[in-house]
């Protein structure tokens, strides 16, 4: 056998099964999921008080599962998450979701049938880069996954107005990917887990990347072909992106408060 072949086989052995991404998810288990993300958003200093929102597609439906706004994504349950309509409908009750989340999530799902879950932050680091007019550099590997791959969104204001909505999707295209300027990140995902890693990469990538801008030192930069080859070898198994960590993720936060399964 040779050294190519042994890697393949390595990397094939390494990956989950292939039709995990593509299983249906029950309402239940989607909140659970759902709520998870909210906690490790914020384990991960990615939150942002009561603001930025995470929603699930309910499956086979045209409602989505959002948060309540007013909760700290440290508190959120699966049993406080808000089911809200495509065309604006929340259920029956005395809590409210964010505006601007409706406007973003809203868009997203309704043009992208493909999506179950929309990831929206305003991470520091993340945030940052939003600011620069170079946007994301490919100069680390965390961000050469994002090669070639990644959409970007002008700043229009607070996200409340139902005419940016179709620029946004225009923008984001067929992406999973987008930095909005001046404002934050987004990440859409077939799954939950997807979403939540896409995030959190996104994310590490900024962070490196500010770090490095900030020694004040020029930056070395993969040739364009090597970005291109990074980039591809990162796309391995993407169709089951996410379900690996996820079940490692879960341990983490059991270990640490499962009150989110409420």
């Amino acid at each position: 056998m040779s050294m190519r072949q042994s890697i393949d086989l390595t990397l094939q052995s390494c990956m989950p099964p292939t039709t995990a991404a593509n299983q249906p998810v029950d309402e239940q288990t989607l909140r659970i999921q759902l709520a998870a993300a909210y906690r490790l958003i914020d384990k991960f200093r990615m939150s942002d008080l009561v603001e930025t929102h995470i929603s699930a597609r309910l499956a086979g439906t045209d409602q989505f599962l959002l948060n309540p706004y007013g909760m700290m994504f440290h508190e959120i349950t699966a049993s406080s998450l808000i089911k809200v309509g495509l065309e604006g409908w929340v259920e029956p009750g005395d809590r409210i979701v964010n505006p601007a989340g409706f406007v973003i999530h809203s868009a997203i799902h309704a043009a992208r049938p493909d999506i179950s879950c929309v990831l929206h932050t305003h991470s520091r680091y993340g945030t940052a880069v939003s600011l620069l007019e170079c946007g994301l550099l490919p100069v680390s590997q965390f961000a050469l996954q994002f090669y070639d791959r990644l959409a970007y969104h002008d700043y229009e204001g607070v996200s409340l107005n139902l005419a940016e909505q179709q620029r946004l999707v225009n923008d984001l295209g067929k992406h999973k990917v987008m930095i909005m300027r001046n404002h934050g990140l987004l990440t859409a995902g077939r799954t939950i887990p997807e979403a939540f890693v896409l995030m959190y990469y996104l994310e590490k990538s900024c962070e490196i990347q500010i770090l490095a801008q900030s020694s004040g030192s020029k930056l070395v930069v993969p040739s364009e072909s090597a970005c291109q080859i990074s980039a591809q070898q990162q796309d391995i198994d993407m169709e089951n992106l996410g379900m690996l960590q996820w079940g490692a993720l879960l341990r983490l936060l059991d270990r640490d408060d499962p009150s989110y399964r409420d």
